[in-house]
């Protein structure tokens, strides 16, 4: 599709799975999308700035997210030494 200008535009542009890369479908109703502020030292919110998880509904559905999130978030720097994965 092209817009006013003549330029190719999309008009949905998938999301992908933070935790396992998979494309998460338009009619994924399970799927969420988490957005966790950065802060200062003193504890306030820095605006504009965040991280952003994308969890399908095939994690959600195996009980999977809680685990991604926290290994997510400690490899971002978010959180340190929550996520200890064993198998």
């Amino acid at each position: 599709m092209q817009n006013d200008s003549g330029k190719n535009v999309e008009l949905f542009v998938p999301r992908k799975c933070s935790a396992t890369g998979r494309l998460v479908k338009p009619k994924d109703h399970a799927s969420t999308q988490i957005n966790v502020a950065k802060l200062d030292e003193e504890g306030h919110i820095i605006p504009d700035e965040v991280f952003t998880y994308v969890l399908s509904g095939f994690i959600r559905q195996k009980g999977e997210a809680d685990d991604s999130l926290n290994r997510l978030a400690q490899a971002d720097g978010i959180i340190k030494n929550v996520f200890s994965y064993r198998r």
